[in-house]
C-alpha cells in the first residue's frame, strides 16, 4: 500500500492507494501548529499502514539531500513551521516506513507527468496559479532541483500597460505572484478572483502576466508541455486567453507545439498532489 501526503498551508490531505492512480482513501484537515496536525498525520497512517509514502510540502522547504536540513520547512510565512524537521520527525514516528520528499506543487508536477494531461512527454512545467503561483519542472523524466527548488512564481514580469497595482507580494511587489496571485486580484478589484465577470478586463490582464510566465519558461527550458493548475484557474476563459497572449509574446521566435496542446488546464484535479505523492512512493 502507498501513502501520500499533500501538505497544504492551509490544509492537509492525506491519502492511501493500493497502485498509485486509485485513491482508496483519503482524509483532508485544517493546517494548525505542527503540534495538532503532525498527531492527525500520525494517527491517519497508524490506521492506514503503508510501506512508503511520498510527502509534498508547502514551503519553502530544503530538499537537497545532502543538506543536513534535508525535509525541514524553513523560512515559512507560517511562522510555527519555521524550521520544523518535517521528514525527521515522520521518520521517527514510522521508522519501517520509507519517505520521499519534494515541495507541493513538485508532487502535484509529478502526478500530471505521470497519470495526468503530461502523460507522453519527457519535459513539462506545471503551473499552480492560487493563493501563492508556483511551479513544478519535469526534464528528462525528473523532477527539476538545484541547491534548493525553483520559486518561479517570483519571477519578473513586465507590467500590463492598464495596470496600476502594486503588487502584493512582500518582497518583490510586482513578481508573477505579486500581480497574478489569488490575492492579487482580490486586492487590486475588492473582490474574489470569483466573483469577477468571465467578460471582465481583468482576465486578459491575468492572462497577460502568465503568459510572460510561459513564455520565460519556454525560451529557457523548453518543456514539451506547460499544464496550469490551482484555484484561479478554475476560470475556464483564462486558458484560451493565456494561448492568445502567449502566441503574441512568443511572435514565431522558437517552435512550440501547437498551442492548444502546448499550454492546457490539468487534468488530475484536486487529486494530482496526492497522486504525485503515490507515485514518489512507488518510485523509491
Amino acid at each position: 500500500m502507498l501513502g501520500a501526503i499533500e501538505a497544504g498551508g492551509t490544509k492537509f490531505v492525506c491519502a492511501v492507494s493500493p497502485d498509485g492512480q486509485k485513491v482508496e482513501h483519503r482524509e483532508e484537515f485544517p493546517t494548525l501548529s505542527p503540534e495538532e496536525t503532525m498527531v492527525t498525520v500520525y494517527h491517519y497512517f497508524e490506521h492506514h499502514p503503508v510501506e512508503s509514502i511520498g510527502i509534498g510540502s508547502f514551503g519553502p522547504v530544503d530538499i537537497k539531500k545532502t543538506s543536513p536540513t534535508f525535509g525541514y520547512i524553513e523560512e515559512t510565512p507560517k511562522q510555527s513551521w519555521q524550521h520544523f524537521n518535517f521528514l525527521g520527525e515522520m521518520q521517527r514516528h514510522f521508522p519501517k516506513i520509507k519517505f520521499a520528499f519534494t515541495t507541493d506543487v513538485n508532487a502535484a508536477a509529478y502526478g500530471e507527468f505521470k497519470k495526468g494531461a503530461g502523460q507522453g512527454v519527457s519535459d513539462l512545467v506545471y503551473w499552480t496559479v492560487g493563493t501563492g503561483i508556483g511551479a513544478g519542472v519535469i526534464l528528462n523524466g525528473q523532477i527539476l532541483q538545484g541547491y534548493g527548488h525553483p520559486e518561479a512564481g517570483h519571477i519578473l514580469v513586465k507590467r500590463h500597460s492598464e495596470d496600476s497595482f502594486i503588487g502584493v507580494c512582500p518582497y518583490h511587489h510586482d513578481c508573477l505572484e505579486g500581480l497574478a496571485s489569488g490575492p492579487a486580484m482580490e486586492k487590486r478589484y475588492n473582490t474574489s478572483a470569483k466573483n469577477i465577470s468571465e467578460n471582465s478586463t481583468a482576465w486578459v490582464i491575468e492572462a497577460y502576466y502568465l503568459a510572460q510566465a510561459c513564455m520565460t519558461l519556454t525560451l529557457t527550458v523548453a518543456p514539451e508541455k506547460i499544464i496550469f493548475g490551482g484555484g484561479v484557474m478554475h476560470q475556464k476563459q483564462l486558458i484560451p486567453l493565456i494561448q492568445k497572449e502567449f502566441t503574441e509574446l512568443l511572435a514565431g521566435y522558437v517552435k512550440t507545439p501547437p498551442v492548444d496542446q502546448y499550454i492546457t488546464s490539468i487534468q488530475l484535479h484536486d487529486d494530482a498532489g496526492v497522486i504525485g505523492g503515490f507515485q514518489l512512493a512507488k518510485d523509491l
